[in-house]
């Protein structure tokens, strides 16, 4: 059995051309398929008017993978803080936290997660400093709101619920110090881009830490893109639609549906020589191969990082080639069910 616990990141992709709605389905299969494969948390993850993501409401998603499951911690990943009320959003989680017995996690960050006209009508008055509100989030969690701050002495209904842990996702070390200061968990997120992230950041997580309420020390975490199949060739091959979705999501900017490996195969070659390098660029930012050269990549990158978890993202165009990835990994990991 691993001693390095693996959890999922779920960006709620749509399957084999299926209806939007049927995203939100897939992700509550792929939770049970995790939970009985032995995995420790899932992750539901927030994108707007994005096609090929399903999923605008982690919140939502979030209680309905609770319900359908009974020992896996669930939680977001994450919130993006910066486009809602604090107090709102702790009031939430306060709320799942109390429904589900502890099991919740409330993971935020401050990217977009929209396109810009998306963007625009979610911003509204309350829209603030994602700082300022981290640190305000926290505090209503924790029943810990200054005196001398306006809102002291508010309370979070219902009252007598345990404060819900907090993870900053982040990919730079503007992130990471904000997690230390805050005595929150800190996930650094691999997946996102193509640069490299120095393992300084980490290093900044830890050396800015302050112990709070739900962490008494250092609580760290990578996020990496990781597909997993019985042979190296068929996970490149899985990989090719994601990795084409990104070419043409960040390169153009021009989101679609995914498409199928067979389609990406004819898409490929009408690439431009400037995409076709950005998609290599993107695959090779990627864990792809059988269960134990996954493996293999994946205990390296937690060594270099000084993590003991590591949580997977999977985006494939297949539903069930996708749950046979998971599963595979937590085979070759011998997760404990």
């Amino acid at each position: 059995m691993s001693l390095l616990k693996l959890s999922v990141l779920d960006q709620s992709p749509i399957h084999d051309d299926k209806e939007a709605k049927e995203g939100l389905f897939d992700t509550i299969k792929l939770a049970i398929s995790c939970e009985n494969s032995g995995y420790y948390r899932y992750w539901c993850a927030e994108h707007h008017d994005t096609p090929g993501y399903a999923s605008a409401n982690p919140e939502l998603m979030v209680s309905s993978v609770a319900n359908a499951t009974s020992k896996i911690r669930v939680g977001s990943g994450g919130v993006m803080l910066n486009h809602y009320s604090s107090f709102k959003v702790a009031e939430t989680f306060n709320t799942l936290s109390a429904l589900h017995n502890n099991r919740i996690d409330l993971g935020i960050g401050r990217a977009s997660g929209a396109n810009f006209l998306a963007a625009r009508a979610l911003h509204n008055s309350n829209s603030g400093d994602y700082t300022q509100k981290a640190y305000e989030l926290i505090n209503y969690l924790d029943d810990k709101v200054p005196k001398d701050d306006y809102f002291h002495g508010v309370n979070l209904s219902p009252i007598g619920v345990d404060s819900t842990p907090v993870y900053l996702l982040g990919s730079s070390d503007g992130s990471s110090v904000l997690a230390g200061r805050l005595g929150a968990g800190f996930c650094l997120a691999l997946f996102i881009g193509t640069h490299n992230r120095p393992t300084q950041i980490m290093a900044s997580y830890k050396n800015n830490f302050t112990p709070s309420k739900n962490f008494k020390k250092p609580k760290a975490m990578i996020a990496v893109a990781c597909i997993c199949a019985n042979t190296e060739e068929e996970a490149i091959e899985l990989a090719s639609s994601h990795t084409y979705w990104k070419v043409q999501a960040f390169r153009h900017p021009k989101r679609d549906a995914f498409q199928s490996p067979k389609n990406i195969k004819k898409l490929y070659e009408k690439l431009s020589f400037e995409d076709k390098a950005y998609y290599h660029e993107t695959l090779n930012s990627m864990i792809l191969g059988t269960p134990a050269q996954c493996k293999e990549q994946i205990e390296k990158l937690a060594k270099e990082y000084e993590v003991d978890e590591v949580m997977i993202v999977n985006v494939t165009y297949s539903f069930e080639k996708r749950k046979k990835s998971y599963e595979l990994l937590a085979k070759e990991f011998a997760l404990e069910k």
